[in-house]
């Protein structure tokens, strides 16, 4: 659920939402499912339906790379004093 709000945040063109949602499901995953795209990829049971790929890489996969950049940029920038 926290990668469906983070995907939206992005979408919503909340970026720093985004990175917090994410960073949520990574700390409530108990199985590692969300440290990576791949691994939500390979999690969703429909995604080898063509039509349902091509809408899911258009919009909640690329939101949820964009989320990782920004994390990923905030944490730099905490790290940096930022």
């Amino acid at each position: 659920m926290r990668t469906h709000l983070a995907s939206a945040s992005v979408l919503a063109g909340d970026t720093e939402q985004a990175a917090a949602e994410l960073a949520e499901a990574r700390r409530l995953s108990l199985d590692d499912l969300c440290s990576s795209t791949a691994h939500v990829k390979a999690s969703t049971p429909w995604w080898g339906l063509p039509k349902f790929q091509a809408l899911f890489e258009a919009t909640f996969f690329a939101s949820l790379r964009k989320a990782r950049r920004s994390e990923t940029a905030h944490s730099a920038s905490c790290d940096h004093g930022g």
